[in-house]
């Protein structure tokens, strides 16, 4: 086994791991450990990604319904319109996109390019949003009220990022529950892990149709990653999640700057 392949099965425990400690985060690591400590196609790496992120995120969002934590009624109306439209992404769009996109100069923008230059995106707002922290809270006992039309709208768009680039967006929709739903965090953050477990695990069934996996090797990294979560939740007993969060999203944002370095200059 090559020393890449190594950091590749530990960057597997590292995703639970982080998911388990902050409750959300670690799906941003999972196309970048994929495609470059693995070495896979970005296309196979995001369908990929959403059957691990599903996974592991169901085993978090499990604990979270016996806590009574979840809230239902607001997971099935973000999660339905999410759900349609990752499905869609992953079984048509992205099948759809051609290879090699548009030539600027005699450099080819290709659509693995697209999806890796689209996902270092996501990652450095992913990581604005954790350095800064400022969700707004809300109150245990204040009344939960829905804004539908930008639930569904939210909803809808998180799901074709997420079919995108294979990632959880846990950062997208916890303010959106916090601000749309006025859920308290502490749902919002269980709530998302449950929404994110659901998408995620439809918008693969889109690749089953489309991709041969490899279910050797995505059980293994899976259940890496599910071991993660676990450790993670029992290290969540003497760590500061907060500071610990912040301290990820810093690290989030190099990690997207290398990927914008290393798909345009290297």
């Amino acid at each position: 086994m090559e020393i890449t392949e190594i950091f590749g099965y530990v960057g597997a425990l590292l995703i639970g791991l982080v998911l388990g400690l902050i409750g959300g985060g670690g799906s941003i690591l999972t196309v970048p450990i994929l495609v470059y400590a693995l070495s896979l196609n970005p296309v196979i790496a995001t369908a990929y990604s959403l059957f691990i992120v599903g996974t592991t995120s169901l085993v978090g969002a499990v604990r979270n319904m016996k806590k009574g934590m979840v809230d239902f009624k607001t997971a099935i109306i973000f999660a339905i319109p999410a759900f349609i439209a990752v499905y869609l992404t992953r079984a048509f769009l992205i099948p759809a996109i051609p290879e090699e996109l548009f030539l600027v100069g005699d450099f080819v923008v290709t659509k693995n390019l697209a999806i890796m230059l689209f996902f270092a995106v996501i990652m450095l707002l992913a990581s604005l949003s954790m350095i800064r922290n400022k969700n707004k809270e809300t109150h245990e006992n204040e009344v939960i009220t829905y804004n539908y039309p930008l639930i569904i709208i939210e909803g809808l768009v998180v799901g074709t990022i997420t079919g995108i680039v294979g990632a959880g967006g846990g950062f997208l929709i916890i303010p959106a529950l916090v601000l749309l739903a006025k859920l308290p965090m502490k749902k919002a953050v269980a709530t998302s892990l449950f929404i994110i477990a659901i998408k995620s695990l439809i918008g693969f069934l889109g690749d089953v149709q489309t991709h041969h996996i490899d279910w050797s090797f995505l059980l293994s990294f899976t259940a890496l990653s599910v071991l993660g979560i676990f450790i993670g939740i029992w290290l969540n007993q003497f760590i500061d999640g907060k500071k610990l969060k912040k301290a990820f999203g810093w690290f989030v944002l190099l990690m997207g700057i290398y990927i914008i370095y290393k798909e345009l200059i290297v």
